[in-house]
């Protein structure tokens, strides 16, 4: 249990979110502390003999020499229980809309609102029986938190026991549903649990990831895709498309929790997160998607030091429900901000810098939150998924900068994004040259068996002609394409097909933002099939520019258009493939 010791210091220097305070030789790092007479919300970062350097997660200004600072005894923690689902929060985990209701559109500075409604009550549903004996994260009970997802209320980690009480019916979050008797005596158990965010929580085994979290994205699922537990990044200048891609992802990711994390992102950006969200439904069971998403939402014009924590705060609620045995998916948007917000603390606390500025150990920090994703066996023995995907916004996207170069190291999916596409109105901007994904032979095995036997083949086929393609067009450049054998022109009408397509994707089509793996497999297998046939009607002597006019390419073109329930219609459209290069 945490220590609850309240040690008091002074303030003795401000700078910026960084506040120094004298007197504090009990206090530890990473304790929460109350800052100021307006008992700010903080976090100590740094002890030196009795004067302990704090971040301030809330604006500084009027704060001064000679306040208070009251540690708490313990560290920053969040909230976990029925009740995060449909929530918007801020980067410490302070709900926005009570916040809104109580003080107006902005926050008022020291406000305290607790992260989970204690007045709300919810329907407990006991799984444990009473006498049985339980270890850490066994189930005792079930809620109905929103119409997509059942909360599982589990054993804290650590504690383990007989149970001599259990309550059925209707509880708050902090009424006790359940008695415990231990070796240390009874423990009464409420529906919430807290955890710190820098610490992650415990398994018992993690498992290489073998199964793709699919995401509708037929650039990602076909080339590049991720698997669940897996770590991604998506890095590209500014304006080529990386929240939009990050918008796509948490919408039709086959996860079966959202967690977006909006780091130091645009007011306007994560306004359209919360007016999207409530509107969008889920494709399976058609809810709002907003009935299995929590949003963290930290704008740029937040204080900076929020941010450092907002990752943090994230993650942990995405590990909570990973516990559970759920399929989690976090969205990171974007991590090159968090580290600004490393940077510019690092340089108040006069640390040695590193390159450009970041503090030396960036790289480790980055590791350590990409490493608490993964596919895990629980302590209660079930099994659940954490993938983490952050976006990275290199300055005029020089890929060589210290925060992708971290990322890099890290991450087993990159998925480049290229201003060049998205000045060519071709999105997703994914550079398929420059992006590759360390899992996509690991899961050949589950698209052939799930979308189409010849999948790995196409794909293999596919990425050979984008890659002829771009041989080709320095020849077209130098020389210009009549220097070209037919065959090398096929080639590139192919590959201009693939481009046009099969990789471009509209995210505002009702139809085209989103393409199931079957439906991905049909659609590339005709313009293969196209190719395959093409190539042998000119080896019988047909001229290309009168298979380049075949009105079966206008039907390959607006396949991609076709409702998932007409997916049959593919079988049609190949037929007169055929029949038309005979």
């Amino acid at each position: 249990m945490a220590n609850t010791t309240r040690q008091e210091g002074v303030i003795v220097k401000v700078s910026g979110p960084l506040v120094i305070a004298a007197g504090m030789s009990h206090a530890r790092m990473y304790d929460m502390v109350m800052v100021g007479d307006k008992g700010l919300i903080g976090e100590i970062i740094e002890m030196r003999c009795d004067c302990a350097s704090i971040q301030v997660y809330e604006e500084t200004a009027g704060v001064g020499p000679g306040e208070p600072v009251i540690s708490t005894g313990s560290p920053l923690s969040v909230e976990l229980g029925p009740g995060l689902m449909t929530s918007i929060y801020d980067g410490i985990q302070r709900p926005l809309n009570k916040i809104a209701e109580i003080t107006g559109a902005f926050i008022t500075r020291g406000i305290q609102v607790p992260s989970l409604d204690r007045e709300r009550k919810w329907d407990f549903v006991p799984v444990a029986a009473v006498d049985e004996q339980v270890q850490p994260g066994m189930v005792l009970g079930t809620v109905r938190e929103t119409v997509l997802v059942t909360h599982k209320v589990m054993v804290p980690p650590g504690l383990r026991g007989r149970v001599e009480w259990i309550h059925a019916g209707q509880a708050t979050v902090t009424d006790v549903v359940a008695r415990l008797v231990t070796d240390g005596g009874t423990v009464s158990l409420t529906m919430m649990q807290k955890w710190p965010v820098r610490k992650g929580r415990p398994y018992a085994e993690k498992r290489t990831p073998a199964t793709p979290l699919t995401t509708g994205q037929r650039v990602i699922d076909m080339f590049f895709p991720v698997a669940k537990g897996g770590v991604a990044c998506v890095p590209g200048p500014f304006g080529s498309g990386k929240t939009v891609v990050q918008h796509q992802l948490a919408k039709w990711a086959d996860a079966e929790i959202v967690v977006y994390v909006g780091c130091g992102e645009r007011g306007n950006e994560m306004t359209d997160v919360l007016m999207e969200f409530p509107e969008l439904h889920d494709p399976k069971t058609g809810e709002p998607l907003m009935e299995r998403t929590v949003l963290i939402a930290n704008t740029s014009n937040m204080p900076v030091a929020a941010r450092e924590a907002s990752i943090y705060t994230g993650i942990t609620i995405a590990e909570y429900y990973r516990d559970m045995g759920y399929s989690v998916a976090l969205m990171a948007d974007s991590t090159s901000r968090w580290a600004e917000a490393l940077r510019e603390i690092s340089g108040r606390l006069e640390e040695m810098p590193g390159e450009e500025g970041y503090p030396a150990y960036l790289g480790s920090r980055v590791a350590e939150f990409y490493e608490r994703a993964g596919s895990v066996v629980n302590l209660n023995g079930t099994t659940g998924s954490l993938t983490a995907i952050g976006a990275v916004s290199p300055p005029g996207g020089d890929l060589s900068e210290p925060v992708t170069q971290s990322t890099l190291h890290i991450v087993k999916v990159f998925w480049g994004l290229d201003a060049r596409l998205a000045e060519s109105r071709h999105f997703p901007a994914i550079n398929w040259l420059l992006s590759y994904s360390l899992y996509a032979e690991r899961l050949d095995e589950f698209f052939a068996a799930n979308a189409g036997k010849d999948w790995p083949i196409y794909r293999r086929d596919a990425m050979r002609l984008l890659q002829k393609e771009s041989e080709l067009e320095e020849i077209v450049r130098l020389v210009g394409i009549d220097a070209l054998s037919p065959a090398d022109r096929l080639a590139l009408e192919t590959a201009k097909s693939i481009r046009e397509d099969f990789l471009h994707q509209n995210a505002f089509h009702e139809v085209d933002t989103y393409t199931s793996l079957p439906k991905q497999y049909r659609l590339m297998r005709l313009i293969l099939t196209f190719y395959k046939e093409a190539q042998a009607a000119m080896e019988r002597g047909l001229l290309l520019d009168r298979l380049l006019e075949l009105p079966v390419r206008v039907e390959i073109a607006r396949a991609k258009y076709l409702p998932e329930s007409e997916i049959d219609r593919f079988d049609a459209i190949e037929a007169r493939i055929r029949e038309q290069l005979k």
